[in-house]
């Protein structure tokens, strides 16, 4: 069954990539303290909106990050993840050989189902896992496997994101950007099983077979900012998940996710530096810190205001054909509402109309006429539909009165009347000439008579 989904899947995701993604909206802030991650982007996810950006759309390489990608892959190609079992084969796991990967200790011979590989590549990051999963769903091709995630990629929106293999180890042509890597962990989350995998810090298992069948193996997260008992000083209870990654090229990075008060954040932090000018280690783990300051500080100073009502007008424009009206009324085609921060008020957001001057009755109630762009010092937050606030009917005789003139006023109708003009011009040119010589002649036989 897996052989001949694999080329379906192929199929499936290039026609997804032709298919545009719904950028999020952007309100960027300003923070008052220094970050020290080379690109970040913070998001509210109840309204999609972008509220802090730092070189967001700069290529970076993600690290083990990637591995959000190669689980998409996995969870859409495998129908059945706890029962689909696989064996950890030699030639897999001798290609991580003297890579420096970290590994989640899965052995040559194990017989594993994909959901405790899953676990085994999101929780303790290995390298090892993503490798196993990748060669088999695509029967021994990783190429093709790490096609398919390019492919994705750009089903998704992604504009700066280029995969060569499954699991981040460094590669020059492996990137992708801090916004990228939003929009794919986006569509992660609305996978099963993806969220509750990398909200644990602890996963236990036991092999289905091989010769450590039966015994109990647990693996650690490698995620400090939900754990706190890996650094009690970068943890915070309100974080779930996502990934860490680091290696000396890609620095430290995270993607995160945190809840407080009604109100939910991703942030993407990439390139915190892991090491120093002479390539010694880094303790400092500025993706964790970053990541943290960034959540206090949306949680304490943004929240979500009201900024349009359906039932405000907001304009008006010229109307045609209807007896005793001559303006209609617009209204947002919804209530509008964004994050702001709390010290600023919703009367400093500007508005600005694209609707045309004039309409033509009739007109129906929420009919779309235009639209409105919100926009807060200088950044553009959102594009509205604008709608009538009320239906119209049409005057027949005000219609008819106009048709009437717009043919008299028409310049084809002017151009053809210039012309009779200037042919009745002529004609009586003519006739005075002609009459003019009919009566000279007449003069000249009056005057041969005589």
């Amino acid at each position: 069954m897996k052989k001949k989904l694999f080329p379906i899947l192929c199929f499936f995701l290039v026609l997804c990539s032709m298919l545009p993604a719904a950028p999020a909206s952007a309100a960027t802030f300003n923070i008052d303290f220094e970050t020290y991650s080379a690109a970040i982007e913070l998001v509210n996810l109840d309204t999609d909106t972008i509220v802090y950006q730092k070189n967001a759309t700069a290529r970076r390489e993600p690290a083990s990050t990637t591995k959000i990608m190669t689980f998409i892959i996995v969870s859409e190609q495998i129908q059945d993840l706890d029962n689909t079992q696989v064996t950890v084969t030699k030639e897999v796991v001798d290609q991580l050989l003297g890579t420096g990967s970290s590994l989640s200790g899965i052995k040559e011979g194990d017989v594993l189902t994909v959901m405790q590989l899953l676990n085994c590549m999101m929780v303790p990051s290995g390298n090892d896992a993503a490798l196993v999963l990748a060669d088999y769903v695509s029967n021994g091709n990783v190429a093709a496997f790490v096609e398919l995630m390019n492919q994705k990629a750009q089903g998704l929106g992604c504009q700066d994101t280029h995969f060569t293999n499954p699991h981040g180890l460094h590669d020059d042509e492996h990137y992708t950007t801090a916004h990228d890597l939003y929009l794919i962990t986006k569509y992660a989350m609305s996978l099963p099983h993806f969220t509750d995998i990398c909200d644990q810090t602890r996963y236990t298992y036991t092999p289905v077979g091989g010769p450590e069948a039966g015994q109990e193996r647990t693996l650690v997260t490698t995620n400090r900012l939900i754990d706190p008992n890996l650094d009690p000083d970068l943890y915070y209870r309100y974080a779930r998940g996502i990934k860490t990654g680091s290696h000396d090229q890609a620095g430290y990075c995270l993607v995160s996710t945190a809840t407080r008060g009604g109100y939910s954040y991703m942030c993407v932090a990439l390139g915190s530096p892991s090491v120093d000018e002479n390539g010694n280690k880094i303790s400092t783990r500025g993706e964790m810190i970053d990541s943290k300051n960034l959540y206090e500080w949306a949680f304490n100073s943004l929240s979500m205001k009201d900024v349009l009502n359906s039932e405000d007008a907001v304009g008006e424009i010229d109307l045609k054909y209807a007896w005793n009206k001559d303006k209609l009324l617009l209204v947002p085609a919804k209530n509008y509402s964004t994050i702001m921060p709390d010290s600023v008020d919703v009367s400093s957001i500007i508005l600005t109309k694209n609707v045309p001057e004039e309409i033509e009755a009739p007109v129906k109630k929420g009919q779309k006429i235009g639209t409105a762009t919100l926009s807060y010092a200088g950044q553009d937050l959102a594009t509205v539909d604008l709608v009538a606030a009320e239906s119209v009917e049409r005057s027949e005789l005000l219609h008819s009165a106009d048709t009437v003139k717009s043919i008299f006023t028409s310049t084809w109708f002017l151009v053809i009347a210039g012309i009779i003009l200037f042919l009745l011009l002529i004609y009586v040119v003519l006739a005075l000439i002609y009459n003019r010589k009919k009566k000279n002649l007449r003069k000249i036989k009056k005057y041969r008579r005589m």
